[in-house]
């Protein structure tokens, strides 16, 4: 039984058309019949409904034209699935101000044979695996350890999906997005990648661990950022005083996933895997809040060549956030941001931990993760 709501809601859609993109089971095809149930629906998913549509692109166009007393949304699921079908849509955006919504899983393939992207008539949305927000009685362990695609957050035993996922979609459906028959050198990546998960990223080590060249290497990393299966975070480097690390940090887009492909086993309190988890937790949060609000501020991340770090920068140095899934935070917890507040004027310098009450610490305040997680979606630590 479905227990979540999700945020996303089209708010500045109106009359234009869209795309909407996000990863396999992030839940787009049934947020989208809930939100348009009486729109025309076309799922590339279908295999007969792909063939005849795969086979001749214009039936689209004349389907549609056969009824013109309709005047809600066309939605069109998977649709990177058949390129030649947005020419159409493009044609009668133009001449018939039919509104479509366009979902799929990255629009990666469409760029790649240079599909028609609708030349800036359609809004772009993205769909996240689910948020502490949109789930009633939210439990922290259970979102660490099962992840936050709805089905794994909601299944008992999750690990044979993540499983079927990670074997069925991302080592072969991704994996085609490489242009690459060398699936074992792909799925060597993928776990090497889960190595990389929060850290920042070495590519010549990756790249030897899976025998591939660097390039190689990079070219996948884009991948898994073109499909949203995984996010590089530049690191803030304006107007440095200290020397700064430019290599990136990695996440891949759900906790659960990266679990799996790092055989963490069970996640318990205060455990090394807990705080490296909590921290992926929270990046999640804060990648989902940055789109769904609007605000679509950047998230960067810090670290100086002595070692010093903070997590995540979000905009243009107003909100400086280390986590730490401790208990209490102490003063060497926060060396980091210490160090960051010296170098740049913040708005806020924030500790998540797990700490019962919020406390300040000098300059920087110590906020219990339920607290922070209640501001950020009420849009009050970054506006």
């Amino acid at each position: 039984m479905k227990t979540y709501s999700r945020i996303q809601k089209f708010n500045r859609l109106g009359r234009e058309s869209c795309f909407l993109w996000g990863p396999r089971q992030s839940g787009k095809s049934t947020l989208l019949k809930e939100l348009f149930p009486s729109a025309i629906y076309y799922d590339l998913l279908l295999s007969n409904e792909y063939a005849r549509l795969n086979r001749n692109p214009s039936f689209l166009r004349e389907e549609l034209l056969a009824s013109n007393e309709f005047k809600g949304p066309i939605v069109i699921d998977e649709v990177q699935k058949v390129p030649a079908l947005l020419d159409e849509i493009h044609w009668l955006i133009v001449n018939h101000k039919k509104q479509f919504i366009l979902s799929g899983s990255s629009a990666r393939k469409l760029k790649r044979s240079g599909a028609n992207l609708l030349g800036g008539r359609a809004l772009r949305y993205e769909l996240y695996p689910l948020t502490s927000h949109e789930i009633p009685d939210f439990n922290l362990l259970r979102a660490l350890n099962h992840g936050l695609l709805p089905r794994h957050y909601l299944s008992s035993h999750p690990q044979d999906l993540i499983a079927a996922y990670i074997g069925d979609y991302l080592k072969e459906e991704v994996a085609q997005e490489a242009l690459t028959r060398n699936i074992p050198s792909f799925s060597r990546f993928l776990e090497a990648a889960a190595f990389s998960n929060g850290e920042m990223v070495n590519y010549k080590n990756v790249a030897s661990e899976c025998g591939v060249s660097a390039v190689t290497v990079k070219e996948y990393f884009q991948i898994l950022q073109d499909t949203l299966i995984g996010a590089l975070l530049t690191p803030y480097q304006k107007r440095p005083k200290r020397r700064v690390i430019l290599a990136p940090k990695f996440y891949y887009f759900d906790v659960g996933i990266a679990n799996f492909l790092l055989k963490r086993g069970p996640i318990v309190n205060r455990s090394e895997s807990f705080g490296r988890a909590f921290e992926h937790f929270i990046f999640q949060e804060l990648r989902a809040h940055s789109h769904y609000s609007g605000l679509n501020y950047p998230i960067t991340t810090w670290r100086t060549a002595s070692q010093l770090e903070v997590d995540f920068i979000l905009g243009d140095h107003e909100v400086a956030l280390e986590v730490k899934g401790v208990s209490q935070a102490e003063s060497h917890h926060l060396k980091g941001l210490k160090a960051f507040q010296e170098e740049y004027t913040t708005k806020h310098a924030i500790a998540v931990t797990l700490d019962p009450r919020p406390r300040a610490i000098g300059k920087t305040s110590v906020l219990p993760w339920e607290l922070f997680l209640k501001k950020l979606w009420n849009n009050e630590i970054i506006h």
